[in-house]
């Protein structure tokens, strides 16, 4: 991965690449953002830098031994952790259970979705984790030589997901590292990163992409799209090219049906259930939703919270309305009429009553109980 075929970021490459030129390479670095900014790419390419026999001012050679090794995933010193869920074959996993479907699915893309990763090697209502025997995984492969480059480097991706045990362990490694290692934790949610983690690694924010650098690579991907079709996809991605590009794919292929296809209509069922207060038809809809996996449930209540959020800006802002809020078309023509149910009397009580059910459903709570009470109290927070 050359930091060249990832989009936008500039500032971010500069300070990456000045380190290495510098000599001054944290060894623990933690690379945040929200998801659809090409974290994991960067996390790789600035990876690949590092270990470059040939490295040039401002990017990999791409072409000498170490790149051509980076280009596949398969460098001796390049390891990788990410969630991983347990299956009958493995009782216990780890990421190296899983390497030849996560060479697969980086390789594919430069945006990277945890939800689509989950989906890959899961079935049913598998919650992905970074288990405590994990830990073990990590130590033995950082406790052992460089095989070829200079630094080991240990990239965790959605490190928000790794257990308590597996957490304090890697806490160990960040305190007294091997020598010449490089720990790179990828997150969306910093909030669950462990606090004497967080406060011993350098944090690096990846902010969300500009809707110019989307567009651009959206023009590119879609060379037939209108133009008009690719910036209002850029304008409401809210710097996320994952969002915009599978805004564009739903439009130019209706049979496309991703998550937020179905959390839209999960989402915009569940409010007209709740304000007709109709408590059989709340069942159904319970049952609906308890059909998807925990990811897939999780993945809703972001999405809920999303849109509470821009129905409560466009009811109390309409004049500038076009300016802050994100929706795509179809989220807008149900939000125009809707808008006005999210107001200053509920807004804080939806977003607590959403958060209380996201938290339970982490937790493994029996998701029809969740759903079910979280739908009655949503059908009295609507008529206030």
């Amino acid at each position: 991965m050359l930091f060249k075929d990832i989009i936008g970021h500039k500032d971010i490459k500069e300070k990456l690449i000045n380190s290495v030129k510098n000599n001054r390479i944290s060894h623990a670095q933690l690379f945040l953002g929200k998801g659809g900014t090409g974290k994991l790419s960067l996390a790789i390419a600035y990876a690949q830098y590092v270990s470059c026999i040939n490295k040039t001012e401002d990017d990999s050679c791409g072409t000498c031994k170490s790149c051509r090794k980076y280009n596949k995933l398969i460098h001796p010193d390049l390891h990788f952790v990410y969630p991983v869920v347990r299956t009958k074959k493995f009782k216990k996993p780890v990421s190296s259970d899983f390497l030849p479907e996560w060479r697969s699915f980086v390789i594919k893309d430069k945006f990277h979705s945890y939800n689509d990763w989950i989906d890959g090697i899961g079935t049913d209502k598998l919650q992905g984790s970074i288990y405590a025997q994990e830990s073990q995984e990590i130590i033995k492969k950082l406790t052992l030589k460089t095989f070829e480059a200079e630094y080991k480097i240990m990239i965790i991706w959605m490190a928000e997901k790794m257990n308590v045990s597996a957490s304090n362990k890697l806490l160990k490694m960040i305190e007294e590292p091997p020598q010449k290692t490089l720990f790179i934790l990828v997150v969306e949610n910093e909030e669950q990163i462990i606090t004497t983690i967080r406060s011993r690694i350098q944090l690096i924010k990846i902010n969300r992409l500009s809707e110019k650098d989307i567009s651009d690579e959206l023009e590119k991907i879609f060379p037939t799209a209108e133009g008009e079709l690719i910036k209002d996809s850029a304008r409401i991605a809210d710097g996320s090219f994952s969002v915009a590009k599978k805004n564009i794919e739903q439009v130019l292929d209706p049979t496309f049906i991703d998550a937020n296809t179905k959390n839209f209509e999960l989402f915009t069922n569940l409010m007209r259930i709740a304000y007709g207060a109709n408590v059989l038809r709340m069942v159904s809809w319970v049952d609906e939703i308890c059909k998807f996996g925990r990811e897939q449930e999780k993945s809703f209540f972001q999405y809920a919270l999303r849109l509470i959020r821009e129905n409560f800006i466009l009811n109390i802002t309409p004049e500038n309305k076009d300016e802050i809020t994100f929706l795509s078309d179809k989220e807008y023509q149900f939000s125009k009429n809707f808008n006005r149910f999210i107001n200053k009397n509920n807004i804080t009580n939806l977003y607590e009553e959403f958060g209380k059910a996201q938290a339970d459903i982490e937790r493994n709570a029996y998701d029809k109980i969740v759903f079910l009470d979280l739908a009655l109290k949503i059908a009295q927070l609507l008529r206030k």
